[in-house]
């Protein structure tokens, strides 16, 4: 058993940090900016409460953060009151937030500065795959510090890679987004073209499925889809917040994205339709308004 804590409970990090609770069977601490979700979630699970990031990380084996952005990302870690003030030599911090390479690049040197480690442990699988415990995680850091939290990092995954040095986990997490973004552009027009042919859509895709052009987001959102449903995943502004960092960091790195600018920009049209919360298979909303 370990002692951990978990910075930021929501959607993702609030059943994450439950696994590590009762999967894992580690001793949790628990912070989060709105103080009632933290007293909820240790009266469901046990463990303890912090009322700040410091408070909370202190004396800890591991630290575990699920937050919004870089700069929320920055204020649980080396802001006020911010974790890493609290380290302890030797830990090891696992950010599990989707940010920026270069933020992670930041935290991994401060972190070596201050004589713990820093791992960029972005995932992937949704709300679903966290409240399941199968998250697939992208890490990157220091080969030793990944050993380490690797098993504990278990708890709530399914998949668990070291990518490379500080920031690959983060990058990596960029090409899973860049990849879902096309695709499911790719089956929205596939299942509208279908809808205006006056196919049987549900035929379609179980013949289709099984061939080249099956996926994950075929077998999993193609009957919502077809029903107009759009609360089952992944919003779509964080998938213009994901899109966003991809963007950025292409811009840095010289690489061409012409699809995922189009589709980033699909997706600022679902928004404008007021489909911000909707999931990103909404894609098809759009193109039947």
């Amino acid at each position: 058993m370990a002692s951990v804590a978990f910075l930021g409970l929501g959607v993702m990090g609030y059943p994450m940090a439950g696994h590590l609770r009762n999967k894992g069977g580690h001793d949790v601490t628990v912070y989060n900016r709105t103080k009632a979700k933290a007293e909820q979630w240790v009266a469901q699970h046990g463990g303890k409460l912090a009322l700040t990031p410091a408070e909370a990380a202190e004396g800890k084996d591991f630290v575990f953060s699920c937050v919004g952005n870089d700069d929320d990302l920055r204020s649980v870690t080396t802001g006020a009151n911010g974790a890493f003030a609290a380290m302890k030599k030797g830990s090891v911090f696992i950010d599990n937030t989707t940010a920026s390479a270069e933020v992670a690049r930041e935290l991994d040197a401060a972190a070596r500065k201050a004589g713990f480690s820093f791992l960029d442990a972005p995932v992937s699988g949704g709300q679903a795959g966290a409240e399941n415990g199968v998250l697939t995680v992208m890490v990157g850091g220091d080969e030793a510090a990944f050993d380490k939290a690797r098993s504990v990092i278990d708890a709530y995954a399914r998949m668990v890679g070291l990518m490379g040095s500080a920031g690959a986990g983060q990058l990596t997490k960029m090409i899973n987004q860049i990849a879902i973004a096309g695709l499911v552009q790719g089956l929205a027009e596939g299942i509208h073209f279908g809808k205006k042919a006056g196919l049987d859509i549900d035929k379609v895709i179980e013949v289709i499925s099984k061939g080249a052009a099956g996926s994950w987001q075929m077998e999993n959102r193609h009957k919502t889809m077809n029903a107009g449903k759009y609360d089952f995943g992944f919003a779509v502004d964080w998938m213009r917040k994901d899109l966003g960092i991809c963007l950025a960091e292409a811009n840095r790195n010289g690489a061409k994205l012409p699809v995922t600018a189009l589709v980033d920009q699909f997706y600022k049209d679902v928004q404008d339709m007021g489909g911000k919360r909707w999931d990103t298979s909404s894609l098809l909303a759009r193109l039947e308004r």
